[in-house]
């Protein structure tokens, strides 16, 4: 914590909260330094409702508000049934990040569905803080389902693909 007040302070940490409500984050760490032995530590998180009806990750984070639960009421027992991150060959996301099908622009992507992989094989890349971070397949099989786009953010846990 800071030995000292920076008016400055109120104003950023405001920013970053605004940066979680903008870019629906749940958590946001920074360390601000001003000099020797004065520093700002700040974590801003929020609670987020999650919506086992989404049928895709990436549209989670736009469900969680209360009025999307309340507007299809009557699609929920069918989306439940067959919620990918109930499955159990479901590969879920370790980290909050961008997610990318091929290891660059314009080359073929890592994994497709129908295509068997050995378990350790890349499925995919998240990034998260510019680093990129291999998604490898937990066991050997067969894609069933990609569930994310080229280019889509998503969240620790959400499924990003099934092998069976």
């Amino acid at each position: 914590m800071s030995k000292t007040n920076h008016d400055s302070d109120v104003a950023f940490i405001s920013a970053l909260a605004e940066l979680l409500r903008v870019n629906d984050l749940t958590e946001l760490e920074v360390m601000r330094e001003y000099g020797e032995d004065d520093s700002l530590n700040v974590r801003v998180s929020r609670q987020t409702q999650v919506v086992a009806a989404a049928p895709v990750a990436v549209a989670a984070p736009a469900a969680a508000p209360a009025p999307a639960p309340a507007s299809a009421p009557a699609a929920a027992p069918a989306a439940s049934e067959d919620d990918p991150a109930s499955h159990p060959g479901a590969v879920t996301s370790p980290m909050v990040g961008t997610v990318y099908l091929s290891p660059e622009p314009g080359a073929p992507a890592f994994a497709s569905v129908g295509q068997t992989v050995s378990e350790g094989d890349t499925l995919l890349i998240v990034e998260a803080m510019k680093t990129m971070n291999h998604i490898p397949a937990p066991k050997s099989g067969t894609v069933k389902r990609i569930l994310v786009g080229d280019g889509d953010t998503v969240e620790f846990g959400a499924p990003l693909a099934i092998i069976e």
